[in-house]
C-alpha cells in the first residue's frame, strides 16, 4: 500500500510541475502512467511540449516516459541535456549508466559509475555495479576493489558479501573470507546466500564438521542441490562416515552425477568392504570421464596421419578409436585403409566384414556392394 501511495505522490508531482510549463491535462497524463502507456505518455509530452526544451523537469520527464517506453537512446538523448544542465545530478548519471546497460554498451555505462563514485565514495549502489562490470570483463582484482569498497559501506548486505567471500575463498584468502561472511551473517545467520558462501569456504579449507553442519542446514532451510550434496558426500567420506557418505552421494542422479561424485561415491563403498558397489560406480566414474567425442578425435587424427603417409600410425589411431565407439564408417575407413595402403589383406576382411555386421544405414549402404565384392577379392 505504501509503495502505491508513493507512486501516486510521484505521478501528482510530475503532473504538477508539468502544468506549470504548459497546459495539459492532467487526468489523462495521470491515466497513462497508471495504465503503464508509457509510449502514449511520451507523444503527448512531446505534443504539448515541442522543441526546444529548456526546462530541466520537462527535459526529466520526457526522459523517464522514453525510458519507461523502452525508447531507450530517446532517453538517453534527453538525460544527456538535462545532465548538461545539472552536472551535480546523480540521479541523471545513475539513469544513464542503467540505460547502457539494457543497450549492452558496458564500457560507457562504467564511465558513468565511475563518475558517480569520484564524486561520492559512500555510494553503494554505484560501487556494486562497477563490480558486477569488472567481473563481466573477467577483471578480478577490479572486483574484488570495488566489491570491498561496496562491503565497507555496507557490510550487512549479503548479496556483496558473498561475492566477496566467494572471491577471496577462490584466491585462498580464508581469514578475509571468514570475517566478511560473520559480519553479514551477525544479523541472519540462516541467510541461505551467506551460508552458501561459507560452505564453499570451509570445503577449500577441508574443515569437515563445519562442512557437514552447514550442508545439513542448508537441506534443513530447503535449500538441497547436488552442490550441496556432493560437498555433504565427501565431507562424510573425509570424516570415515562411509554409510552416510555412500548414502548421500548414491542420492546423486542423471546429470547431478559426475566423474568426481561417483569416484567418492565407489571410495565410500570401497571403504565398506562393498567391492561390488565400489567397481559398478568406479566403472561410472571412468564413463563420466571420458568424453563421447574421443573416437572422432582418433579418427580424425587417423586421417591427417594418412594425409602424412604414416599409414601405420593411421591405423592405429582408427584402432584406438573403435575402443571408444564403434561404428560402420570407422571399420569402412580401417579396412580400406588395410587393403589399399597397407596391403594387408587379412586384416581388411576382418573389418570389411565388421562393417557389414555393424548394419550400416543411410549413405553408408552404398557401400556394401564395393566391401563385398572386395572380400570376395581379398580371398583369392
Amino acid at each position: 500500500m505504501k509503495s502505491i501511495f508513493t507512486s501516486i505522490l510521484i505521478l501528482c508531482a510530475f503532473i504538477s510541475a508539468s502544468a506549470q510549463q504548459n497546459k495539459i491535462d492532467d487526468a489523462q497524463l495521470m491515466e497513462y502512467f497508471q495504465s503503464q502507456r508509457y509510449n502514449d505518455a511520451a507523444l503527448y509530452l512531446k505534443k504539448n511540449f515541442p522543441e526546444p526544451v529548456t526546462d530541466l523537469k520537462i527535459l526529466s520527464r520526457l526522459a523517464y516516459a522514453s525510458q519507461m517506453a523502452n525508447k531507450l537512446q530517446d532517453a538517453e538523448g534527453y538525460y544527456q541535456r538535462a545532465y548538461e544542465m545539472d552536472t551535480s545530478n546523480y540521479t541523471i548519471l545513475f539513469n544513464m549508466a542503467g540505460i547502457n546497460l539494457r543497450r549492452g554498451n558496458y564500457p560507457k555505462a562504467e564511465q558513468f559509475y565511475k563518475q558517480i563514485v569520484s564524486r561520492d565514495t559512500s555510494n553503494f549502489s554505484a560501487y556494486t555495479q562497477l563490480a558486477s562490470l569488472a567481473e563481466r570483463k573477467n577483471d578480478t582484482l577490479g572486483a574484488i576493489g570495488y566489491f570491498e569498497h561496496a562491503n565497507r559501506i555496507n557490510p550487512a548486505d549479503v548479496d556483496v558479501a558473498s561475492e566477496l567471500g566467494d572471491f577471496y575463498t577462490a584466491l585462498k584468502h580464508f581469514d578475509k573470507a571468514l570475517k566478511v561472511l560473520n559480519k553479514a551473517a551477525e544479523t541472519d545467520p540462516d541467510n541461505v546466500i551467506i551460508l552458501l558462501s561459507t560452505v564453499k569456504l570451509t570445503y577449500s579449507e577441508s574443515k569437515w564438521p563445519e562442512t557437514i553442519a552447514i550442508c545439513n542446514r542448508l537441506i534443513q532451510l530447503g535449500s538441497s542441490n547436488a552442490m550441496i550434496l556432493t560437498k555433504l558426500g565427501i565431507a562424510y567420506y573425509n570424516m570415515n562416515n562411509y554409510v552416510c557418505g555412500a548414502e548421500t552421494l548414491a542420492g546423486l542422479h542423471g546429470m547431478e552425477q559426475t566423474e568426481y561424485t561417483d569416484y567418492y561415491t565407489a571410495l565410500c563403498y570401497k571403504a565398506l568392504k562393498d567391492n561390488r558397489q565400489a567397481i559398478y560406480f568406479l566403472n561410472l566414474a571412468i564413463v563420466q570421464g571420458i568424453s563421447d567425442n574421443i573416437a572422432t578425435y582418433y579418427g580424425e587424427i587417423a586421417d591427417c596421419e594418412v594425409k602424412l603417409n604414416k599409414n601405420k600410425k593411421a591405423a592405429m589411431a582408427y584402432e584406438k578409436a573403435l575402443q571408444f565407439k564403434d561404428g560402420p564408417i570407422l571399420y569402412y575407413l580401417l579396412a580400406n585403409l588395410y587393403d589399399t595402403k597397407l596391403h594387408d589383406k587379412k586384416n581388411a576382411r576382418i573389418y570389411y566384414r565388421k562393417f557389414l555386421a555393424s548394419n550400416p544405414r543411410g549413405k553408408q549402404q552404398t557401400y556394401i556392394a564395393y566391401v563385398k565384392s572386395r572380400i570376395d577379392e581379398l580371398k583369392n
